[in-house]
């Protein structure tokens, strides 16, 4: 792990990402407690909230790993810091003068910006550490997630009573613009930027971006690994949907009316707990146990702590769940992160990653918008969580059937890229 923190392109590239999700962090928390203290009675303002920051992923889904292929990948995740903050100066205005549609509609800009942020940001994390330190580099970021969500939704919270919505907002645009100072002074080798050659913005249109984006669907499907782990995004992002709005909803309507949003903080300090105990964890059994064994357990396990939600009757119990579920969680996380970039050319990568985003947001969205229109008047909240874990069931199902026969699969009988990832499968 040393070794990474000599490389001061990544020191400089793990400031701007832990940056950005501190920033994204702390804003989306405190407008979700502004949403639910002002408009308690209506409860699905926090999930149109959600599905501002998903909805955006359908938008721009076919055209962001087409840019980040294409253009500079550094100057694309810088730009969408400065845009970002310009952005978070019109959201604060829009909460000082009570306009809420506007508000929203901020939302969705600022996030669809966001989205150009991570594949180029992970295509250039690709070409600046070596193959030998996906997995350390995956481990780490998971750490990160971990400390955030130990702390994201507790930094929410104070932010709101302390400094209010706007301070919180004000610390967003702080975020970014260090983020997109970071991004800046790193020195990236043009290969790594520009891994396709130099592009002009002028030739960019609707016809090169849907070949692109098509080439990137076809790459994916000749990789029968990599495709299995895409269609489990999609499981993923309908869980990730459901777990945006529930625990908060769990506290304030079930478990804890009087004090939702401090056990609410305590919800995030569990699973971030269990987060940074399993990303420790992880690290150790990515280096023993093959990552496809990690997947699938971790998949089944979380499917039935996902259930166990329902029957929760006291806040401890539920916390208890919720920091189990996370040290299973990061391992699982953990697998997955450090053998995509193994399964993915550089020149690839920001097409793939393109992929990522809409597969899981769609789930995503798909799960909010369900919960918006079926609670509490069709699905109560035990029925919800039941639901979630069959899902997280039948993501199990697939990846049961299809991971062992694809890894254990003959070199001789694999397309090309699986067999060249072959080694760093077990």
């Amino acid at each position: 792990m040393s070794t990474l923190f000599r490389n001061a392109n990544f020191v400089r590239l793990f400031i701007a990402s832990f940056a950005s999700q501190l920033g994204t962090t702390v804003g989306n928390m405190a407008f979700a407690f502004y949403l639910l203290d002002h408009f308690a009675k209506q409860p699905y303002y926090a999930t149109l909230a959600e599905l501002m920051y998903s909805l955006p992923t359908l938008l721009v889904f076919f055209i962001v790993g087409v840019v980040a292929d294409r253009f500079n990948r550094q100057r694309i995740a810088e730009y969408s810091d400065w845009i970002r903050v310009i952005l978070s100066v019109l959201f604060l205005v829009t909460i000082l003068n009570g306009w809420l549609p506007a508000a929203f509609l901020v939302l969705f800009l600022r996030s669809a910006v966001s989205k150009f942020f991570a594949p180029a940001e992970m295509a250039i994390l690709q070409g600046i550490i070596s193959k030998e330190q996906y997995d350390q580099a995956a481990g780490l970021n998971q750490m990160v997630f971990g400390v955030f969500m130990l702390f994201g939704m507790a930094l929410g919270a104070v932010a709101y009573h302390t400094v209010g919505i706007q301070g919180a907002i004000i610390v967003d645009g702080v975020s970014y613009l260090v983020s997109g100072i970071m991004i800046r002074l790193c020195k990236v080798e043009p290969q790594v930027n520009l891994p396709n050659g130099p592009s002009s913005w002028k030739d960019l249109n609707m016809k090169l971006v849907l070949r692109d984006f098509a080439k990137g669907y076809g790459y994916i499907r000749s990789n029968h690994l990599l495709f299995t782990l895409i269609i489990g995004f999609f499981l993923f992002g309908f869980i990730n949907g459901g777990f945006a709005v529930l625990p908060m909803f769990t506290m304030k309507y079930k478990l804890a009316p009087e004090h939702f949003e401090q056990f609410s903080s305590y919800f995030s300090i569990s699973l971030g707990l269990g987060f940074l105990f399993g990303s420790v964890l992880g690290t150790v059994l990515v280096k023993k146990v093959a990552k496809h064994h990690i997947i699938i357990g971790g998949i089944l396990l979380t499917a039935l702590l996902t259930m166990s939600l329902a029957v929760a009757e006291k806040a401890w119990i539920y916390l208890v769940i919720i920091g189990i579920a996370g040290c299973v969680l990061a391992p699982l996380n953990i697998a997955i992160g450090g053998w995509m970039p193994e399964l993915v050319e550089p020149d690839k990568m920001g097409r793939v990653s393109a992929w990522i985003d809409p597969v899981m947001m769609l789930a995503q969205s798909a799960a909010l918008g369900l919960i918006a229109i079926l609670y509490p008047y069709v699905v109560s909240l035990e029925m919800a969580y039941l639901l979630l874990g069959a899902v997280m069931l039948l993501a199990y199902m697939w990846f049961q059937w299809q991971m062992p026969r694809l890894v254990n699969r003959p070199l001789a009988e694999r397309p090309l890229q699986d067999a060249e990832s072959a080694p760093s499968s077990h």
